[in-house]
């Protein structure tokens, strides 16, 4: 399952991230919107590249926090996602939250443009701010449980 899911980093460092946990979690995410998982790659990356990849691909001048490249095919999701982390960083401290805090709700609101969920028409952003929400939630729980098997 966790070969699903490959992690790559351009021009930064590897985030802190319990690669395990968000494969269970991915999955899990997935499956509540009737997919399945399939090939994921997430390339974390720096400002300057994302915006190399945003004019190069998508013709777009800006920062962003993710580019999402899809290719799945029926109900399995699978993509491209281009991470940037200084991004994330300015997102979490412009809303008040911690940085993985952020990097998971941007993780995740990958998954779910491949699960079809749109962020860009009227009332959009705000369905997928709560199924980024549910996400999370999810998230939390499953630490719980992975920390209280780990202290036995």
């Amino acid at each position: 399952m966790s070969r699903n899911i490959q992690w790559y980093t351009e021009r930064v460092d590897m985030p802190a991230v319990d690669c395990r946990l968000m494969a269970l979690w991915l999955q899990d995410v997935a499956s509540s919107h009737g997919r399945r998982l399939g090939a994921l790659n997430y390339i974390f990356c720096n400002d300057d590249r994302i915006l190399e990849v945003n004019r190069e691909f998508l013709r777009h001048d800006y920062y962003t926090d993710i580019i999402t490249f899809d290719y799945s095919r029926g109900l399995v999701v699978s993509g491209d996602m281009y991470i940037s982390l200084d991004t994330v960083a300015s997102n979490a401290e412009g809303l008040g939250c911690g940085f993985i805090q952020e990097l998971h709700r941007v993780i995740v609101h990958g998954v779910l443009h491949l699960c079809g969920i749109d962020d860009k028409g009227p009332g959009e952003r705000e369905i997928m701010e709560a199924n980024e929400d549910r996400a999370l939630e999810m998230l939390r729980l499953m630490s719980l449980k992975s920390d209280k098997n780990t202290d036995r």
